[in-house]
């Protein structure tokens, strides 16, 4: 067809793929969103992102802008359709120690950073599973949150500045490296967490943050959710607040980890209901391990701490993490489920757990649950397997626990998006001028529709 000539004039006929070319964007991570797009654009510059939307916008071709590809919610879904891949846009093109930021494209991979920044003695700290493929152009379209955001926020908080390309091929330059700048409204916050729908984000300024000296990290047994709530805030009372991760594992977690995993171990000698991973770090040269491990003396002594076992390397430390990393592997190895990104206020997820667990027992006695959380930020991944393949089954269990979240004033989408697969929920249970504001802001922004249509924004 003659406009995918026109597209492969732009980024080079190598780099305009088609066929079985195109087979590795096929498929997301999860596996439920399986579609072959007609063709994926690899352009190679800002300059060819912008030529590519002007013609896209001129002849009312949609485009979903992808990066690392690893969603779970089905952001990138494009049947047929025009994939923009990021991947070339790969560049650092700087890490600045002196004030703490790095400017990169938004091709590159959240690892590759993590790299570049270790060698200037400093950390980006958002972190996940997927940080070897995952890119910084997603990170900040979903707002990806991770286990640091306890101590370091989400991806929002870590954006100083960014390019973006809007709809009509025009180029926003946002890319300002100041910490305050109130010249208007804050177009960049707008655009992170817009899910390719605004904009394609083409560069950024990333804030970095000092190396730690040293890490503690724990596994931790409390008899209840609340106890594990106590530690937390007496260990963040204790340190001044250098808690870095505190994630929750239930025993059927673990169970299906030490069955998935060959050569597994246990968290403890003695199995428990309620496992949590702790970590602390100070760029001091303070005594957190013994901190930590004074609070948890005291706690076992109260018999509110009934186990812990501290990493006394960095093996043991990494088995901890990879314990806890695995979940979204563990949460799609088996069919059908349903899978929920929901988050509480802290001293709520507590009773967000019993009234879910009564909730399904009534609903579908036989469900087998699986799920973990940031129990630091109140994130919850709570995923089902139902006990049988039904759509209508499924459909209720996400509005059983959309009813949960709802009543205890929480949100039905923490860290991984909308895209997709929230799109009912967020057309049911988002407020209504919210929810007008963001179609007017669509509207005026890309009024042809044409940037990742029919996601995040419900018709």
């Amino acid at each position: 067809m003659a406009l995918l000539q026109d597209f492969a004039a732009i980024v080079g006929a190598e780099y305009a793929l088609t066929g079985d070319a195109v087979a590795r964007w096929s498929k997301d991570w999860t596996g439920k969103y399986c579609a072959q797009p007609g063709v994926v654009l690899r352009p190679a510059s800002t300059q060819e992102v912008s030529r590519i939307m002007a013609l896209a916008n001129a002849e009312r071709q949609s485009i979903t802008p992808v990066s690392g590809h690893t969603g779970l919610v089905g952001g990138t879904y494009a049947p047929g359709g025009v994939m923009l891949s990021l991947d070339r846009l790969n560049t650092i093109h700087e890490v600045n120690r002196d004030a703490r930021t790095a400017v990169v494209d938004a091709g590159v991979i959240l690892s590759s950073l993590h790299d570049a920044a270790a060698a200037e003695d400093l950390i980006f700290p958002l972190t996940f599973g997927a940080r070897g493929s995952a890119m910084i152009g997603g990170a900040m379209s979903t707002n990806a949150g991770g286990s640091n955001v306890l101590r370091y926020g989400n991806t929002r908080d870590l954006v100083i500045g960014l390019e973006a390309v809007l709809a009509d091929g025009r180029v926003v330059n946002l890319m300002s490296a100041l910490h305050k700048d109130n010249s208007g409204l804050n177009l960049r916050q707008l655009l992170i967490g817009s899910e390719g729908t605004l904009c394609v984000i083409t560069k950024a300024v990333l804030k970095l943050h000092p190396k730690p000296r040293t890490y503690t990290t724990a596994m931790v047994a409390t008899p209840t959710l609340e106890d594990a709530l106590t530690l937390l805030n007496r260990t963040q009372d204790a340190t001044g607040g250098e808690v870095e991760a505190f994630e929750y594992m239930p025993r059927n977690y673990i169970d299906v980890y030490m069955d998935r995993f060959n050569g597994a171990r246990e968290p403890f000698d003695a199995p428990h209901d309620i496992n949590i991973m702790v970590e602390v770090a100070t760029t001091t040269d303070a005594d957190v391990g013994e901190t930590l491990m004074g609070v948890m003396a005291d706690m076992m002594e109260a018999g509110t701490v009934i186990d812990a076992v501290i990493a006394q390397n960095e093996t043991q430390r990494r088995e901890m993490w990879d314990r806890r990393e695995a979940a979204a592997e563990l949460a799609f190895w088996r069919s059908p489920i349903v899978d929920t990104d929901v988050a509480f206020p802290l001293d709520l997820v507590p009773e967000f757990f019993r009234r879910a667990a009564a909730a399904m027992a009534e609903l579908d006695p036989d469900h087998e649950p699986n799920f973990v959380a940031h129990l630091g930020d109140g994130n919850v991944h709570y995923s089902v397997y139902p006990s049988r393949d039904d759509d209508s089954l499924k459909d209720q269990i996400v509005e059983t626990i959309e009813d949960i979240v709802a009543d205890l004033g929480g949100s039905f989408s923490a860290e991984h998006g909308v895209g997709l697969s929230k799109l009912n929920t967020m057309r049911r249970r988002k407020d209504p001028v919210a929810l007008d504001m963001m179609r007017k802001i669509k509207a005026v922004l890309d009024p042809n529709g044409i940037l990742n249509p029919g996601k995040l924004i419900p018709d």
